[in-house]
């Protein structure tokens, strides 16, 4: 027997399938195909987060860059270049110490576009019914669940 993925609820094997309460023979199964659900609560939270979390990462950088220009035209109409420099070379050291906790926030957005904006259901006939197996709305676990189940069917249909 191989085992083809495992987590809390899923199991894909050589043998069978277990998912959604669902205990299927490999070799009963005749189609696999994922469809798109409709869209939770938590998707669309986590839609609403992204885009909170990166207007909030791109107002710093457009409030500077209003500074910036606010500056350089002050100091143009003084003549004090020495001192918008100086202000300057302040601000620029102070984003590069402040750069490395960008990571917290960066990683954040990175794993909500990993789990995906739409909820994914995956699909078999056996014995002439479709039944759906599994419905979430984390887009990498989906993946690789559907990727397992077709990788059992295929080698049991080329041992077939």
């Amino acid at each position: 027997m191989t085992l083809y993925y495992r987590d809390g609820t899923v199991q894909v094997t050589s043998e069978s399938i277990r998912a959604g309460g669902h205990s299927i023979p490999i070799t009963d199964v005749t189609y696999v195909w994922h469809a798109r659900g409709r869209t939770t609560l938590a998707v669309r939270g986590r839609v609403v987060g992204r885009g909170v979390l990166v207007l909030l990462l791109s107002l710093p950088p457009l409030v500077a860059l209003v500074c910036v220009v606010s500056l350089a035209w002050s100091a143009q109409e003084r003549g004090n270049w020495k001192l918008a420099l100086i202000i300057l070379a302040g601000c620029a050291v102070g984003a590069l110490a402040l750069a490395p906790f960008l990571e917290v926030p960066l990683g954040w957005l990175d794993r909500s576009y990993e789990r995906g904006s739409r909820v994914h259901e995956l699909w078999v006939q056996h014995h002439g019914q479709e039944v759906m197996l599994l419905r979430t709305p984390d887009a990498l676990r989906f993946g690789q669940i559907y990727r397992a189940v077709q990788r059992a069917v295929e080698q049991q249909t080329d041992r077939g």
